[in-house]
Parts: structure tokens; sequence; C-alpha cells
């Protein structure tokens, strides 16, 4: 009699489909935040975009359920993703970059209507995770990077609990209410046995006015690697304060394309530096 592998047996369909869609995809990200409002979703488009600068092949998946804006900041909002209803499989949008290379990208905003609120609980939105891991083709794919909603609810939970081998990348804001809620991030994290990546600090710094030149304090400063530092994390970087980044998220232009010498872009190309030291080390 043939052995039979009881946990391959007893294994979930959609775990299953799952581990098959992810297993050419080496290098996993989540992108996290304790709470809304700090860009995370412009700090996963750009580090999808800044890591095909380098000529990897990525996959940029938009959990933000309720608030999907990944397509509008790259400018595929109008787009459809093919499906094959018979194998149940869904082709993700594709971004072509530089010579045989560039970006897939899945949301939920691809699927509905623009300005279309999505009212689901908390089970449907566990498949819908399922369908855009499992029924998503992938394909052989150096990265692929997660932007997950605000939060440690249930996606977060669900992403965790059914992709191995996931890293996690804290984006947080300067002032204490923010850094709070990072911490809790990474705790989570922690909790779950995920490997942080480490945290970034969006929207550092001050801001110069265009009508009377006085500099402008924000968020401050430094809070985000003084709370990589408590919690024993690595610190990726400080992305500055720059309204070029909102012009160009509104556009549908990824920032940073588009302006390669500006200290933000900067910022972002040494924070994708560190996410590729960061696995070549593993």
């Amino acid at each position: 009699m043939a052995k039979i592998d009881l946990k391959t047996s007893t294994e979930p369909e959609h775990t299953r489909r799952i581990r098959e869609s992810l297993n050419y995809i080496p290098h996993r990200i989540m992108i996290i935040s304790g709470k809304g409002g700090v860009g995370k979703s412009t700090v996963a488009s750009n580090l999808a975009f800044g890591l095909t600068l380098y000529s990897e092949e990525v996959g940029l998946v938009d959990l933000d359920i309720d608030g999907p804006n990944v397509p509008r900041m790259l400018g595929i909002e109008d787009e459809k993703p093919a499906m094959d209803e018979e194998k149940q499989e869904i082709y993700p949008i594709y971004i072509p970059f530089g010579h045989n290379h560039g970006m897939k990208v899945m949301s939920m905003a691809l699927l509905v209507d623009p300005g279309k609120a999505v009212i689901w609980r908390g089970p449907l939105k566990t498949n819908l995770i399922y369908e855009f891991l499992g029924n998503v083709v992938w394909g052989k794919l150096d990265y692929i990077v997660v932007d997950l909603p605000p939060g440690t609810g249930d996606e977060p939970l669900t992403l965790a609990q059914n992709i191995p081998d996931c890293a996690v990348i804290v984006v947080t804001t300067p002032q204490d209410v923010a850094l709070m809620d990072a911490r809790r991030a990474v705790n989570f994290a922690r909790t779950l046995k995920l490997p942080v990546i480490g945290v970034v600090e969006n929207m550092s710094g001050s801001l110069k006015c265009p009508e009377c030149g006085e500099t402008i304090e924000l968020f401050g400063e430094g809070g985000g690697k003084r709370a990589a530092e408590e919690l024993g994390v690595p610190f990726l970087g400080s992305i500055p304060v720059d309204p070029d980044i909102v012009e160009d998220c509104d556009a549908g232009q990824p920032f940073i394309l588009f302006h390669g010498d500006n200290p933000a872009a900067e910022a972002f190309k040494g924070i994708v530096k560190k996410v590729q030291e960061y696995f070549n080390s593993q």
C-alpha cells in the first residue's frame, strides 16, 4: 500500500492553491501599519516599482479591500483583469518596465466600479484574500509585496496564517500616536513569529511654504528611528514630506520613477536596497 501523506491529504483547497501559486516567488513582503493615514500604500507602490528599477519581477497585491488606492497611484484604475472561469484563474494587470521585466498588480479596485463602496464582513474579505493569493496567476516572480489595511485585524491575520516565510515592513509617521500604533504592529508580527525587515518613517521633517518661504514643522522627524531602536528592529529610512509625492499619486505616476534625483526618491531607493540586502542575507 502506498504511503499516505496525511498533512497533504487533509490540506484545505485554498491552502493548496496558495502554496502552489506562490511556489515560484521566494521573497514575500507584508506592508503594515498600526493606524491609517501614514502613507502605507504610497510606500508599498514605490517599493514595488523601486524593485523593478533593479530588474526584479514584482507582484503587488492591494489587500486594502475597503479603500483600495494602489491602481489609482499606478494609473491603471481603468484596467480590468482577464479571467478564466473554467480554471478559476485571474490574470493580474501587467505593467512592463525595462527589458523583459515589470510588475503584476491585483486589487479590489480593478474588480468594482470606481467609487463603489465595498461593504463586506470578515468572511467575504477572507475569501477574497484566498482568491488573490491562490487563484491569481502570479507566475515566477522575484518579489511579492502585499499592501494591507491599517491595524492588526482580519486581513493581516489571514495573510500571516496563509503565506509562509512572509516578512514585515512597518510604516509609521513621526508623531507619537502613530509611533504607539507602530509598536503594536511590530508586536503583532512578533506574536505571529513573522520576521520584521524594519520600520519606515514616512512624511518626515519640515516643509517650506512656497509663498513666504517659512519652514513649517508638520509631523516632526526621528520618531520612527527611535521606535525601531526601542523595539530592537532595523530602521529602513525616513521619507521626507514632499508635495510631489501627493501630486504623482493623484496623477497615477510612481514617484520613484518620475523624480529620480529628488531627496524623497533617493530615500525610497535606499529603502529598496536595504530590503534587497535583507533577503540576500537570509
